[in-house]
């Protein structure tokens, strides 16, 4: 089976290298974003978000109806572009609307990691904490000594060291969690270290994960949506609106109009940059493209070159299984949704869909 999976990743490495180099005159060049620009925020409680034209922003109108083709024949169901916070195209698809609430899957492990910030910046909990001191001792099936040396850091890195050779990779009872490798010295997606951050936090806190969540995050931004339990994983739904809230969000570096949520900006930087050496292309829960090399889920390979080929550099996302996505990309001040149905290959993070629609966003905004 890993075999296999090796294989594959080998090959999507492949398609990856073909688009980058088939791309290479095609992709614009980066222009910054100043630090005096202003982005427009959509107020909270209403429909109201303002907009800006294809046309006025000097972009390539007939690229527009290309990209739309594109988005629903690979089973889209929301899509948001904005820039500077105005939204350029929203579009729905595949018997969806703008009221449809959707799966983020994996990238809502985004919200995850903004949350732990959060409680950090509140006193509440530390990143080079043992998990032990929230989760209770016997959270695994590690020895004592073992598993006081996992951090919270180590959990929104995937570097906790714990056995992915299971059955279930979502399975957070004791039993599931075992002895591999040090922590700290093997990068994994493994989704049931990631679960944990929710019990993690929500000892920290001394109350309901959601209820702090909702009240430090949600609501503080306008955005719907909650967390549903689905066997052992914890998955948000909301509207695609409400993740080009979140996006908006990170893309002002945790600041909703005048008020700064999350004021540790040393926390940010980490999370949005590479957080360890094992997986250039990986922050704090947040995918990063521009490195040397990636790892992907579902696989213990590092390949070389860049996650998204078509992508400008400083692009930073959260990507869920079936072609969930979120976008950001600080330089240009683009916010790019995708949700819906999976593009083709039903994975659980990357997938070669990213650089096709960048090579369809290039096409547009060049």
């Amino acid at each position: 089976m890993k075999t296999q999976i090796s294989i594959f990743f080998a090959l999507l490495f492949m398609v990856f290298s073909c688009s980058k180099n088939s791309s290479k005159d095609q992709t614009p060049p980066i222009a910054k974003t100043p630090e005096s620009i202003e982005f427009y925020f959509p107020p909270a409680g209403s429909n109201e978000w303002e907009t800006s034209s294809i046309s006025e922003l000097g972009w390539d109108t007939d690229a527009e109806q290309p990209l739309l083709d594109f988005l629903e024949e690979k089973g889209t169901k929301g899509f948001l572009l904005l820039k500077d916070g105005r939204i350029v195209i929203e579009a729905y698809f595949n018997g969806s609307d703008a009221s449809s609430s959707n799966t983020w899957n994996s990238a809502g492990k985004t919200l995850s990691a903004f949350t732990v910030g959060l409680a950090q910046q509140e006193g509440f909990l530390s990143l080079e904490d043992s998990s032990s001191g929230y989760l209770g001792r016997g959270w695994s099936s590690l020895n004592p000594g073992e598993e006081a040396k996992i951090t919270i850091k180590h959990h929104i890195t995937m570097t906790t060291g714990l056995d992915y050779n299971v059955t279930n990779q979502n399975c957070t009872d004791a039993e599931c969690l075992d002895f591999l490798n040090e922590p700290g010295s093997f990068w994994y997606y493994h989704n049931a270290a990631y679960t944990l951050n929710h019990a993690i936090v929500e000892s920290a806190v001394g109350e309901d994960y959601d209820s702090y969540f909702d009240t430090k995050l949600k609501n503080a931004i306008g955005m719907d949506g909650s967390w549903v339990q689905l066997g052992y994983l914890r998955i948000y739904f909301s509207t695609a609106r409400s993740m080009a809230r979140f996006g908006l969000l990170n893309l002002n570096k945790g600041k909703w109009e005048d008020t700064q949520l999350l004021t540790d900006a040393s926390f940010f930087n980490e999370m949005t940059t590479t957080s360890q050496d094992l997986n250039k292309a990986y922050g704090y829960l947040w995918w990063l493209n521009g490195k040397d090399s990636f790892k992907s889920p579902g696989s213990e390979l590092a390949f070389p070159g860049k996650l998204i080929p078509n992508a400008p550099d400083d692009l930073i996302a959260g990507l869920g299984k079936n072609d969930q996505k979120l976008h950001i990309i600080p330089s240009e001040g683009l916010v790019l949704v995708r949700m819906g149905d999976d593009a083709g290959e039903s994975l659980l993070g990357p997938s070669s869909f990213d650089n096709e629609l960048w090579g369809k966003i290039n096409a547009l905004i060049n």
